[in-house]
């Protein structure tokens, strides 16, 4: 063999695996995109629910005021917060975690307080769409699971010698796990006061 051709099949070997790992890694990227996009969805639902759920609220009963507005508020807030899926952070899944805790929490107290309501249980509308909601709350703990499964190959082939050592030079970064808020493994406390 030609000592020409060593450094030549030795080059094209490198180029072949890196664009092997570069592809690679691109095609998992892509998985958690469409996670993250899945999660989006699923919260986003629930958003388009609540909404239906306030009106049909505000129509069937003289309902306290403050807890509707604290509904439409978490709502509000929890829809404003957008993460970019190809550079999710611990920070922002923090940030957009804390503003669906307290939508969930503005939720269930709109829940507890309808309570008080027997005309409004009764609702044909108002507990189809307390259904669509218990539904939609399962899904988005689907899409979380989901997400965090599709995270963790992407992160272990970025990780991995040789792997990481292109995936440094191309400019892919670890991706943050959605995770659970503090406190959350505690149950919490519901009051009834009427």
């Amino acid at each position: 063999m030609k000592k020409w051709l060593v450094p030549i099949i030795l080059i094209a070997l490198a180029v072949i695996f890196g664009v092997r790992v570069y592809n690679s890694t691109i095609g998992l990227e892509e998985n958690v995109e469409e996670a993250w996009a899945k999660v989006e969805s699923s919260y986003q639902r629930r958003s388009d629910l609540i909404g239906n759920l306030v009106k049909t609220v505000q129509g069937a009963a003289d309902f306290e005021k403050s807890t509707l507005e604290s509904v439409i508020n978490a709502r509000a807030k929890a829809t404003s917060i957008n993460i970019d899926p190809t550079n999710i952070t611990p920070e922002q899944l923090q940030q957009f975690n804390q503003a669906q805790s307290g939508l969930s929490s503005a939720l269930s107290r709109l829940l507890v307080t309808v309570e008080r309501y027997p005309g409004l249980k009764a609702n044909q509308n108002f507990l189809e769409l307390q259904s669509q909601l218990e539904g939609t709350e399962n899904r988005i703990n689907v899409a979380r699971d989901r997400f965090n499964e599709t995270v963790k190959p992407y992160n272990k082939h970025i990780r991995t010698f040789p792997n990481n050592l292109l995936a440094g030079i191309f400019g892919f970064e670890k991706k943050a796990y959605f995770e659970a808020e503090e406190g959350s493994e505690k149950a919490p406390d519901v009051e009834f006061d009427f």
